[in-house]
């Protein structure tokens, strides 16, 4: 008995052992999570910092890099409210996507930013409408050479079989 509980060869032994195979996908799924967000926080530092060089070019000043830091902190931390804060403006209308209202909702409280994303929002409306009207009468062009190009195959046909 005592082999039995000091070895794997134990139904003990293989339950613990398959528990823990079972927690290995959870684990690294979490471990590519964190390295995801590692990226993204990386991705938001270089961005502070080109940003903060331009403003420093600009103006004349110097920005620490503690200051970058913290900035870069803030920016990702407040990235991550307005992504919460999305997800659950479109889960509150029923709705797996969110969509330009959503982000319209969002940005309520800066009226400048409001403006904008507004903007952009009829913008990309508009865009999208002219691509929809460009590829109806793209598909109906097709349609119509089609139709001529089916005809004088159906002429050709008719035509063999006279010949027949």
């Amino acid at each position: 008995p005592r082999g039995r509980w000091a070895g794997d060869s134990g139904s003990a032994g293989r339950g613990r052992e398959q528990a823990a195979r079972a927690m290995e996908p959870e684990g690294e799924q979490e471990r590519e999570r964190l390295l995801h967000s590692q990226r993204l926080k990386a991705a938001v530092h270089y961005t502070v910092g080109c940003l903060c060089q331009e403003v420093a070019e600009d103006k004349g000043i110097q920005f620490s890099k503690q200051t970058i830091a913290a900035i870069s902190e803030i920016t990702f931390r407040q990235c991550e409210v307005f992504a919460k804060d999305l997800e659950m403006f479109a889960r509150h209308g029923k709705r797996t996507v969110i969509n330009s209202e959503d982000v319209k909702l969002l940005a309520r409280r800066s009226n400048s930013l409001l403006r904008y994303i507004t903007q952009k929002s009829e913008e990309l409306a508009l865009n999208n409408l002219e691509q929809k009207e460009r590829k109806k009468k793209k598909s109906s062009t097709a349609k119509g050479k089609r139709t001529s190009d089916e005809q004088v195959e159906v002429m050709a046909e008719s035509e063999d079989s006279n010949m027949a």
